[in-house]
């Protein structure tokens, strides 16, 4: 059976906002109801977020489709980057290469890639340990972490090459029997994976 990683879609950009209280956008709302209509949202039996608004958001929407609900995870955030703040997209992503690069060194005070990967490895192994292997589950966090954990899933060094495409929305599935990737990055309205 299949488990998902889902990252959260466009959010709302508020630089006087802590990210971590950021919502969905407009277009990102949109996008997560027209994933919920998908085969896969309605087949899943559970489904775990991210305590960060914009994942909580993404994870009500699937929820209701499914008929579960939503379980709120600690240790599934984003990479800690509030040392440095809100961060203009230019200067982000400059940071974000950074970071995929350096893994065992921290950015400006960002958490360090390596921690923030041996603490979502952590979290969903966690829940896969009392995980009944028929069910399918999801998932529901951010680009970063979500890397993090496809490469730690591959068995492949952590590196900005796995990273998700675009501004979000996408899902990568999984084994639960053997956790082996089963799907890249696939934006998370056109995964047809069931």
């Amino acid at each position: 059976m299949f488990a998902l990683y889902v990252t959260h879609p466009q959010v709302r950009i508020d630089p006087d906002v802590p990210v971590p209280q950021w919502g969905l956008s407009d277009i990102g709302r949109e996008r997560a109801e027209q994933a919920a209509q998908s085969a896969w949202a309605c087949a899943l039996r559970r489904i775990v977020s991210s305590d960060e608004v914009k994942a909580v958001e993404t994870a009500e929407i699937l929820a209701r489709a499914a008929g579960v609900e939503v379980e709120i995870l600690d240790g599934m955030g984003e990479n800690d980057r509030s040392a440095t703040g809100f961060l203009p997209p230019d200067r982000f992503q400059e940071a974000a290469d950074w970071f995929f690069a350096h893994p065992t060194e921290s950015f400006r005070g960002w958490e360090r890639a390596v921690d923030a990967q041996a603490r979502i490895v952590t979290a969903v192994e966690a829940i896969l340990k009392g995980q009944d292997p028929t069910q399918p589950i999801a998932f529901v966090g951010h680009g970063g972490v979500g890397t993090l954990l496809k490469c730690h899933l591959k068995g492949v060094a952590i590196s900005r090459s796995h990273d998700q495409p675009g501004s979000g929305g996408n899902l990568f599935a999984f084994r639960l029997e053997d956790r082996t990737v089963t799907c890249d990055w696939t934006t998370m309205e056109t995964w047809q994976g069931i």
